[in-house]
């Protein structure tokens, strides 16, 4: 049992060091700031060392592809407009239950504005139970339970794409603003670890129904909450390196990561100096991701990003390159996803419907395991019951 007592003696000492920790942090913002100052003076000059010189970087830099300086107000979306979403769940195998299986539930969204149109608020649910599904990981050493979350990946892909490009009313792809919106990064880092066989498998798929939504003119979105990422401020070390070239190979090898010159600024996070340097509703400079796994993806989806300040937060907003590179096509998606925002009081409320329908919560994973008992015992099945340990944990006298 939690003691109060002793809980409530520690508390003073924890706000003595969140006070501390906020006047570090402050200070950190103050210094990124004159460093930002600084590159934005030799901002080209920088691009080309980093192209010159990223093979030999102990990290990740993002180029920037407009001024650092940038600072540009969103516009509200038009009055008519489509925003579409995809979020999923899952209920993973167990040896407990009576069928070894997994469940995969892909909650879609379509909302339509002005346009006198029905939305759609529904989910897709599949259930994996053939061998090809259960073990096709483990020639690869990935665990089932690592293989859905990859499964789930894909098929919200796949949806978003069907639904953005493929519903009926009016028929086809709507040509109003649309926008095609997912929770999360669009840089899928689990890839750089899989093998190439699993590769083939999960990132064509992805792939083809991102190019669904590029030939239907329907812009692709990742919007990230509480983002961590530093790659922005990575950019700014190669102003704060003390060596004549930044081989950090050669010259810092035999440091850790947070202990080379170069890191001035650690641990602050992309979010926390943008949200020192945007107003509401604004964002800052667009720039392109160098992250090594995005050598996957086909040119046209290299993953740019920037920084906006939605009013609630720093979101940190993904779209591929054929996006970014349109630039009307680019404001008129930022103008979509913050106007998503205001209606969702600080979150894209096409993004929390679309989570609402793909959940899966303790009642759900009961009912599925009793349906699908009763469809075995259908089908002439006997002997179907969870394991002894799973009973007596559900009907537990204590």
């Amino acid at each position: 049992m939690l003691d109060i007592a002793k809980l409530a003696g520690k508390i003073p000492g924890i706000s003595q060091h969140y006070k501390n920790e906020v006047t570090a942090s402050r200070q950190r913002v103050e210094r990124a700031e004159f460093l930002l100052k600084q590159t934005q003076a030799k901002q080209q000059e920088l691009i080309e060392i980093h192209q010159n010189w990223q093979n030999r970087f102990i990290f990740s830099a993002a180029i920037p592809v407009e001024p650092l300086n940038t600072r540009v107000t969103i516009n509200l979306a038009p009055y008519c407009h489509s925003v579409f979403a995809t979020d999923g769940s899952q209920i993973a195998p167990s040896h407990h239950e009576i069928a070894y299986c997994y469940l995969i539930n892909i909650g879609r969204i379509m909302l339509h504005y002005g346009q006198n149109l029905h939305p759609l608020l529904d989910s897709i649910p599949e259930v994996y139970y053939k061998p090809e599904d259960i073990y096709i990981s483990k020639q690869w050493g990935i665990k089932v339970e690592e293989w859905m979350g990859y499964r789930r990946t894909v098929l919200e892909a796949q949806l978003l794409s069907e639904m953005a490009c493929r519903w009926v009313k009016p028929p086809g792809p709507h040509y109003e603003p649309n926008l095609a919106l997912i929770d999360g990064s669009l840089i899928y880092w689990f890839f750089d670890s899989l093998p190439n066989e699993a590769k083939e498998l999960i990132l064509p798929p992805i792939q083809n129904a991102w190019e669904e939504l590029r030939k239907a003119n329907i812009p692709l979105m990742g919007y990230i909450s509480a983002s961590r990422s530093n790659e922005a401020i990575n950019f700014l070390r190669l102003q704060a390196c003390p060596h004549d070239t930044p081989n950090c190979v050669m010259n810092c090898s035999d440091l850790m990561d947070e202990k080379t010159p170069c890191h001035v600024v650690h641990p602050l996070r992309d979010a926390a100096l943008w949200d020192y340097l945007l107003e509401p509703g604004q964002r800052g400079p667009l720039w392109r991701s160098s992250l090594r796994i995005l050598n996957l993806y086909e040119e046209t989806q290299w993953i740019y990003f920037c920084y906006v300040n939605v009013g609630t937060e720093i979101a940190r907003i993904e779209v591929p390159a054929w996006v970014a590179e349109n630039s009307e096509l680019f404001s008129q998606s930022l103008s979509l996803m913050l106007t998503q925002v205001s209606k969702g009081y600080g979150y894209p409320v096409a993004l929390a419907e679309a989570h609402n329908q793909a959940v899966i919560r303790g009642g759900d994973r009961a009912r599925f395991f009793a349906l699908l008992e009763q469809q075995m015992l259908k089908a002439g099945l006997r002997n179907v019951g969870t394991s002894y340990k799973e009973a007596r944990k559900r009907g537990s006298i204590a």
